[in-house]
């Protein structure tokens, strides 16, 4: 018997509604699949990193990402060690690791990234924001 609490679902690419990214220059995400569609666990977002696009470093103490990349060719810095990541390749960011993106090539760079549903889910920035970064306002300087 089906748990009627639970509900399937298929989230079409041109459904996704991307915002851009804190701290980030040329870099957008949506949720594809999260808490707003009944998964109680994990969350999936798509990220878009234009070319020139830059995700400074940053770190998350309790969260470990999982990624793959769809599309275009970029830069993941991990721990200090660059690598040049392309369609195909998989990507484990343990907690704790410090990681950057920044998009060097001429097309968009697409990534699925799945984390867990936390409570925990907390950002250390290390680095700057980048020239020309999407800052949304302070709540607390109003």
């Amino acid at each position: 018997m089906a748990d009627e609490t639970r509900q399937a679902a298929v989230v079409r690419p041109q459904e996704a509604v991307f915002q851009p990214v804190a701290r980030a220059r040329g870099a957008s995400m949506a949720v594809l699949l999260g808490p707003s569609l009944g998964a109680e666990r994990i969350v999936t977002r798509h990220f878009r990193l234009a070319p020139g696009g830059v995700i400074p470093a940053h770190r998350h103490d309790t969260i470990e990402h999982q990624q793959v990349v769809l599309r275009g060719e970029m830069v993941l810095r991990m721990d200090g060690v660059e690598h040049l990541v392309r369609p195909g390749d998989a990507v484990l960011i343990p907690a704790g690791c410090a990681h950057a993106y920044a998009n060097r090539g001429a097309e968009d760079v697409e990534f699925l990234c799945v984390i867990p549903n936390s409570a925990d889910y907390a950002t250390e920035w290390l680095e700057d924001a980048p020239p020309g970064a999407f800052l949304p306002p302070d709540p607390a300087r109003r």
